[in-house]
């Protein structure tokens, strides 16, 4: 088992350790107030780990610290590791970012798209435009997801059963064709809406490979680079490291909460929000972006690929706020930000909620996870804790302006 570590004192590196102690503060602060169960914050420049904190508990009510190879829930962090693997695909010829989605999935091959109305009063029509694989991996599909009530759409979506993303009882092939019956918000390549695409780009990934997803991300992606906790499920031996799940509750508190059944292979292989990691495993994962596909001589892209993957995708070289549907086109944090195949991408620093360099790209999970790869800087960042809140704490700008501040070079 592996365990990030510190590797070189922050000076070393250009960064300010006294300025590093201020961000530890800060978030300290949420945990000594019983807003956040515990944390690993790691901050790395030039491939080597200059900071490195945890605080707090994996597991309250037991008392048990969090220590660094705490295994956590990365939900959305999921993302980038699929995108990664469809891009795998795409050098090998096996796929096309162009391919409609109908080509690979027959189910996407009559689809429709909103007019108006709702309900049974619904208006649809034929898409002019197929899906596209780069649809999915840019959320410019038209898909959506049931929780957010902002749309017509979505409430099919709850009708489908699918309000928490998956069809009851299904596999990914049953609940990805159940996304494919429902008509789609917008037409594909027009607009940014967050959503189930990126589980579909994962049933894509089985189709075009023949596995089945997890096998072929840890045959390919997680074996290679020696992301040895990574994976869909928890076994016996991991169990004592997994990190509590927690929500908030209605006095500022937290509770622990359910979260994916993780103990046994799951029936539904999310691409979206499936994976479970520790900071080694993330880092690792970091340190093949911030190398452009390779690592300790093991290359999984090209770096041109990587370089097309932290590129602004939206139509027009737009933000997400300027071609966001609702509820992306009123969040402030969206000023500024792109988004490329599978990462959100800085594309104005000036805009940016919390100073970023040009070019920064990551993603961040539902449970407070969060990385960035600044290129222009040679750092990569991971935050890591386990709450699920109704609404956000509004953290990550503060972290980084916090590891801005750290910066001495």
């Amino acid at each position: 088992m592996a365990q990030l570590r510190q590797e070189v004192d922050p000076r070393e590196v250009g960064l300010d350790a006294k300025a590093l102690e201020r961000l530890d503060r800060y978030v300290a602060r949420f945990v000594d107030e019983g807003r956040l169960p515990g944390f690993l914050m790691a901050v790395s420049r030039g491939g080597r780990v200059a900071h490195l904190t945890t605080h707090g508990h994996r597991d309250v009510t037991a008392g048990l610290p969090v220590e660094p190879d705490t295994l956590y829930r990365i939900y959305s962090m999921t993302k980038p590791v699929t995108s990664v693997a469809a891009l795998m695909l795409v050098e090998e010829g096996r796929l096309s970012l162009d391919d409609p989605v109908s080509d690979h999935l027959p189910a996407f091959g009559d689809q429709r798209v909103y007019v108006g109305g709702s309900g049974a009063g619904m208006e649809t029509r034929p898409v002019e435009r197929p899906i596209r694989v780069r649809h999915l991996m840019t959320h410019t599909a038209g898909l959506t997801f049931a929780f957010y009530h902002c749309h017509p759409v979505d409430a099919l979506y709850r009708e489908a059963g699918l309000e928490s993303a998956v069809l009851p009882g299904s596999d990914l092939a049953e609940t990805v064709e159940a996304y494919a019956r429902l008509p789609l918000q917008f037409e594909p390549g027009t607009q940014w809406n967050y959503s189930v695409a990126t589980n579909v780009l994962g049933r894509v990934i089985e189709v075009v490979s023949g596995q089945p997803l997890d096998a072929f991300l840890a045959e390919r992606i997680f074996r290679p680079l020696g992301m040895t906790d990574a994976g869909f499920q928890v076994t016996d031996e991991q169990a004592g490291r997994l990190a509590e799940l927690y929500g908030d509750t209605d006095s500022g508190g937290i509770e622990p909460i359910a979260g994916l059944p993780l103990f046994g292979r799951p029936r539904f292989l999310s691409g979206s929000g499936g994976m479970v990691a520790t900071a080694y495993d993330i880092h690792r994962f970091t340190e093949l972006l911030r190398r452009r596909g390779e690592l300790d001589g093991t290359r999984l892209l090209e770096p041109g690929t990587v370089d097309l993957m932290a590129s602004n995708h939206l139509p027009g070289g737009a933000d997400l706020r300027e071609i966001g549907s609702r509820p992306a086109h009123d969040e402030p944090g969206n000023d500024g930000v792109g988004f490329g195949l599978g990462v959100s991408v800085v594309i104005d620093p000036r805009r940016t909620q919390a100073p970023s360099g040009l070019g920064t790209y990551g993603w961040s999970g539902v449970a407070t996870t969060t990385f960035w790869v600044d290129p222009g800087r040679d750092l990569t960042v991971q935050f890591l804790t386990q709450l699920r809140p109704r609404k956000s704490l509004k953290l990550y700008p503060e972290l980084k302006r916090l590891v801005h501040e750290a910066i001495t070079d």
